[in-house]
């Protein structure tokens, strides 16, 4: 598992329109303060998430987008994890294209393309299905990229 800044660091956020702030830390060290900020059972959620991906891929890239969103990628975007007051939100980028046999996915069903998984205060997360859907989400990455270089 390796982390990057954000190219968003600096960047306009779109909410607010402030510049996002270059706190100088790694993408790894900025989840960690989100996950420690939160303090209650979202900041628990996060982490058991965040756990549950780098096992699943340990070659795992970790960012953070502007507003501090944590997102995780291997060869493209796999998924981000947003906090709101009564959910913690991965929406995985290339969701409407993997199968889900768990039925993990609960959220953003409508899209052609995102797909999301809402976790509320209390839910128990299905630890061997979200890491087959992240290794799912690794192998689609892979492949699109590899024939994306094939066509060149």
């Amino acid at each position: 598992m390796t982390t990057k800044d954000s190219p968003a660091a600096g960047a306009p956020d779109a909410a607010s329109g402030a510049a996002a702030p270059d706190t100088g830390m790694s993408a790894g060290e900025r989840i960690d303060a989100r996950i420690a900020a939160l303090g209650d059972w979202r900041g628990a959620t996060l982490a058991r998430v965040r756990a549950l991906i780098r096992e699943a891929d340990p070659d795992v890239v970790e960012t953070v987008e502007w507003r501090g969103v944590p997102v995780w990628e291997h060869d493209g975007i796999l998924c981000t994890g947003e906090t709101y007051r009564s959910a913690v939100k991965l929406t995985f980028a290339k969701g409407a294209e993997l199968a889900d046999p768990s039925g993990l996915f609960n959220a953003s069903l409508e899209g052609n393309v995102r797909r999301a998984i809402d976790l509320h205060a209390g839910d128990a997360i299905d630890a061997e299905a979200l890491k087959a859907l992240i290794r799912a989400a690794v192998a689609l990455n892979v492949a699109t990229r590899g024939a994306k270089r094939k066509r060149r």
